[in-house]
């Protein structure tokens, strides 16, 4: 009977943990390496099944070589590579120089992995990598599914998150992707990310196109990274997906690698918030940015508009972007109004905090929809506050579960007159907000015109238009409601923290101009 995925997941990352904790090695130094040992596996694991199904066909009038194996969408593993030789050597061998070489001899013989797979495993006590690949071996050969893809998956986000601040700048919380995915559907074409990290954003769009039974070869990856150690994680993760894509490596402010306006059926990203000390001089003559360049010192708006203009005439785009983005004054306020004024943007959802492993503060995920100018929804913005939904996973981190996900789609979907979807479990809380239809429902979704949005000066910010959920009088808890009330203010005030932080920079560089 094949394994339950998610307690594999669960115990093999307690063993690699336990391992980490018994060495001397920070979490940075240990996770390239792990993931490495499971793409490693994982490739394993797919040959050796190609290759038992060769040889049950018994004698073939020629041999069965490599091309016979990428034929089947199987890397071609030497026989140096080969998990089980790794788990044969003996006592007195060089562990970290064989798994070395292992990885050298794939990149020799699969042209997409060239520099890509890790080879520091000389670093690590032998000891530690003899317990690494015996606790990697123990997955079942009958093993469904992506579930290598779902272990790496799984792997990435407890790296990410014990390495905090760093974690952040590669990895996405999967159900932030999720939502974002199921909002702008990427069933087919182009998809874009200019900040892919470790390429969160690919493998789920692959897997909604998979779940809504369409082939997967209809979709075409492309990203942009800046760190080259970030790009090894994406492409590792696509392949242990059995995804591939074109990724490049360069600084998506300055460089446009892929020659992206108009090009993509859709965008999706996580791009750093308030980014400062953009030299815009560079940035004069490019046509990304449309709408002109900000007078802040801040990103934000350079960003928006690489993902507006990278879409074609019908494309989509979901992306997470700090909450000041929605209220910015000055050049930025005029630079959302032309956004707005272009019909582009479709729906804002506000998401609260610890949701994210680098800040604890809440932000906003953007729908841009630039063939909605052709819909009856050409003059309005969808706004949501997802706020008070979520799951808590531990003191500091929530989620949101499939339920959920499916449950905040279904509104956009409700909104767009497409038809909804219940197999996650959200007919209950559907049928309780919503009678077949969509409409306004305080506290959670609002539709607004363009001239609403005009009165409120440009905001997009959910909370403006969504108003409050009303109570009754007999369903007040006052223990909730001071919870709630209080982890409120801890939002408002790290906010305050953050532009107090901003205001002062701002302040300093102009004395230091005078």
């Amino acid at each position: 009977m094949p394994a339950n995925t998610t307690d594999l997941e669960k115990r093999l990352w307690g063993a690699a943990d336990e391992l980490r904790a018994n060495s001397k090695l920070k979490s940075s130094e240990y996770s390239v390496p792990v993931l490495g040992l499971i793409f490693l596996r994982y490739a394993d694991h797919k040959f050796s099944k190609a290759h038992a199904k060769f040889a049950s066909r018994g004698s073939d009038r020629r041999s069965i070589g490599k091309a016979d194996y990428q034929a089947q969408g199987v890397l071609y593993l030497p026989e140096n590579a080969r998990f089980s030789k790794l788990l044969q050597l003996p006592e007195g061998a060089d562990i970290g120089k064989a798994i070395n070489e292992a990885m050298k001899a794939i990149e020799a013989e699969n042209e997409d992995l060239k520099d890509v797979l890790p080879r520091t495993y000389n670093r690590l006590d032998k000891d530690l990598l003899v317990s690494l690949l015996k606790s990697f071996a123990a997955v079942p050969m009958d093993i469904e599914g992506d579930a290598f893809g779902k272990i790496y998956e799984y792997f990435l986000g407890k790296f990410a998150m014990s390495e905090g601040q760093k974690g952040g700048e590669f990895f996405t919380p999967t159900s932030i992707v999720k939502l974002i995915v199921e909002i702008i559907e990427p069933y087919h074409g182009r998809i874009y990310d200019p900040a892919c990290g470790s390429g969160g954003m690919f493998v789920q769009s692959a897997a909604f196109v998979e779940h809504h039974k369409k082939a997967v070869t209809g979709i075409s990856l492309y990203g942009q990274e800046k760190v080259a150690e970030t790009i090894r994680l994406c492409k590792m993760n696509l392949a242990v997906h059995g995804l591939a894509g074109d990724i490049r490596q360069g600084v998506t402010y300055y460089e446009d690698l892929h020659k992206s306006p108009g090009k993509f059926d859709f965008v999706m990203a996580n791009p750093p918030f308030n980014v400062d000390k953009v030299d815009k001089e560079r940035l004069k003559d490019d046509p990304r940015y449309p709408f002109g360049l900000p007078k802040a010192d801040n990103a934000n708006t350079l960003w928006i508009q690489s993902f507006y203009s990278a879409l074609n005439e019908s494309g989509r785009a979901g992306f997470v972007m700090a909450n000041s983005a929605g209220d910015a004054r000055g050049s930025e306020l005029e630079i959302r109004r032309k956004l707005l004024e272009d019909r582009a943007v479709d729906v804002m959802v506000s998401v609260g905090p610890n949701f994210f492993y680098t800040v604890t503060l809440p932000c906003t995920l953007w729908f841009l929809d630039r063939g909605k100018q052709k819909t009856g929804r050409k003059d309005k913005v969808l706004f949501i506050d997802a706020r008070h939904l979520f799951r808590q996973i531990d003191r500091a981190h929530r989620e949101w579960t499939s339920e959920h996900i499916e449950f905040l789609s279904n509104i956009v979907r409700l909104y767009r007159d497409e038809d909804v979807e219940t197999e996650a479990g959200s007919e209950e809380r559907m049928a309780e907000h919503f009678p077949g239809e969509y409409l306004d429902v305080p506290g959670l979704c609002k539709v607004a015109t363009l001239a609403d949005i005009e009165t409120q000066g440009w905001s997009l910010n959910p909370g403006r238009y969504v108003g409050v959920a009303e109570r009754e009088a007999d369903d007040f808890e006052f223990t909730e409601r001071l919870k709630e009330l209080n982890e409120e203010l801890e939002v408002l005030n790290a906010e305050a923290r953050e532009l107090q932080e901003r205001i002062a920079e701002n302040v300093a560089r102009i004395l230091g101009v005078r």
